[in-house]
């Protein structure tokens, strides 16, 4: 008898997502000291380096508050340097020190395990499939 495959898509993409974040953050933590979170955080920040608090917790879907605390941990761990905006005093900038570049290198072999891992069992079509119906959700929603 072959078991029926579960055809709940929210409940499986909210169950996976969950289980793909936990798995991502013990190796991201393990490896290099740090949580995907504040991995994916400098990698933003790295693209634009003295970019504004509140963009960073916006491209991250974070609320402000989420967001201070992380950047707090990142500057007590020396990955970036948070400064006061020129233009507006209330404001934060972070910019990456040579650690938080350093992590973003050392995460590289790692992302590319991660997405293999993903990957295992499914063809080159099969993902391109997958690719379109997440980034379909991305921009949907």
């Amino acid at each position: 008898m072959v078991e029926q495959m579960d055809q709940r898509l929210f409940y499986l993409l909210n169950i996976a997502r969950h289980k793909v974040y936990k798995y991502a953050d013990q190796q991201s933590e393990d490896a290099l000291g740090v949580s995907v979170t504040q991995l994916g955080a400098l990698m933003l920040i790295d693209q634009d380096d003295g970019c504004l608090l509140k963009d960073v917790a916006k491209r991250l879907h974070l609320n402000n508050s989420a967001l201070t605390g992380l950047a707090t941990r990142m500057v007590q761990n020396g990955l970036v340097e948070r400064r006061a905006c020129d233009k507006d005093g209330r404001a934060s900038r972070l910019h990456l020190t040579e650690l938080g570049r350093s992590k973003i290198e050392e995460a590289k072999p790692l992302i590319t395990q991660l997405n293999a891992v993903m990957k295992e069992g499914f063809s080159e079509d099969e993902v391109q499939v997958i690719l379109r119906f997440l980034n379909r959700l991305v921009t949907a929603f």
